[in-house]
């Protein structure tokens, strides 16, 4: 498909600073996604519930305007690193990185610059995929190397499947992640607490006061943090938990077992009889219950969303990673080309 092709595809949805921004639909079956080309984000996912009605699972927005002015990363790609670094600097090949720190003094999902706040090129797109890609300039919010990204939503048998692809001209920093709201009982449908939870994660990294990690790992066993079997949520958001206080709610990094692709999370709805299994090949994940979503946001079709209308699991790389001796490196060095790949899966609850 050319790129006149290509962009007859898409559908407009606004513009930025005058360069347009589009909208693709995919369809597979009856499932449906749309995926827009600002900060590559999900804007909605229809799957099947329990009883066959077509359900939307994700939060999104009906105008461009609200994408732009919201800070709750809605659906976004993140980007070059997801997650928050400490004091808003690294270290890389001896030298220290300054970044954005938007959350000060940290640096949050990469800060002012990040993926989620440009437009992408779409550069395929058909029936059940969208490739959407993005260079991030060199030195750009403190990360250095012109970085190539692109990233795939495919959209087949009951699975959005997400594909990430970068490749940077100088070492890097990097740690990518798709930062989709789910309510698996539709997305005006109110609070997820009642929803299930599962994460087959043996340990977690606790967090400081402004949520970011300490260096330490720890087990999940006998703490509000053992999610290996399945477990209302609204159990652990009334625990008296140290970790739990700090962040409001679930806002932490599990360290999933196993390695390579393989199914790390899952979750069911208590009302529509659906559940949703994530896989991945990525060393952590963020689960995370809404807990800042703001009051009264106003969503599509006129929804009104608010704290734990929704939850994330963001597949990713342990959070500040590079701060951290004992945390698996994120450094892209250059000229290296680095893939992941992470699905949700949608079926009935059994």
């Amino acid at each position: 498909m050319n790129e006149n092709e290509t962009r007859a595809a898409l559908l407009p949805f606004g513009s930025l600073r005058g360069i347009p921004v589009y909208l693709a639909r995919l369809t597979d079956g009856d499932c449906a996604a749309e995926v827009l080309t600002y900060g590559a984000a999900l804007r909605s996912l229809t799957v099947p519930d329990g009883a066959g009605r077509l359900t939307d699972v994700v939060l999104g927005f009906d105008r461009l305007e609200d994408y732009v002015n919201q800070d709750c990363f809605i659906g976004a790609t993140v980007g070059p690193v997801a997650n928050r670094i400490a004091g808003a600097a690294c270290p890389l090949n001896g030298r220290t990185l300054a970044l954005d720190p938007n959350e000060a003094p940290n640096c949050l999902h990469s800060g002012l610059a990040g993926f989620d706040k440009v437009v992408w090129t779409a550069t395929a797109i058909s029936e059940r995929a969208v490739a959407l890609s993005y260079v991030h300039p060199d030195g750009l919010g403190g990360f250095p190397g012109d970085l190539r990204v692109t990233v795939t939503y495919t959209l087949i048998d009951r699975t959005l499947r997400i594909d990430y692809r970068a490749v940077s001209e100088r070492d890097t920093v990097l740690n990518l992640t798709n930062h989709s709201y789910f309510n698996l009982n539709g997305h005006a449908a109110g609070s997820i607490a009642d929803h299930t939870v599962c994460i087959c994660a043996d340990r977690f990294t606790p967090t400081d006061a402004a949520s970011v990690p300490t260096g330490a790992l720890l087990p999940v066993t006998g703490t509000p943090m053992d999610l290996r079997q399945a477990k209302p949520i609204r159990a652990g958001l009334s625990a008296a938990y140290d970790q739990l206080r700090l962040t409001k709610g679930y806002d932490h990094n599990w360290v999933p077992d196993g390695s390579g692709f393989r199914e790390i999370a899952s979750v069911a709805a208590d009302r529509s009889g659906l559940r949703m299994r994530v896989w991945t090949d990525r060393p952590g994940v963020q689960f995370y219950t809404g807990n800042y979503l703001p009051a009264g946001l106003r969503g599509k079709d006129g929804a009104v969303y608010g704290p734990r209308a929704a939850l994330c699991l963001e597949t990713q790389a342990w959070p500040d990673a590079p701060n951290h001796a004992g945390f698996p490196s994120i450094v892209l060095r250059a000229g290296e080309t680095r893939t992941s790949r992470t699905e949700y899966r949608f079926e009935a609850a059994g």
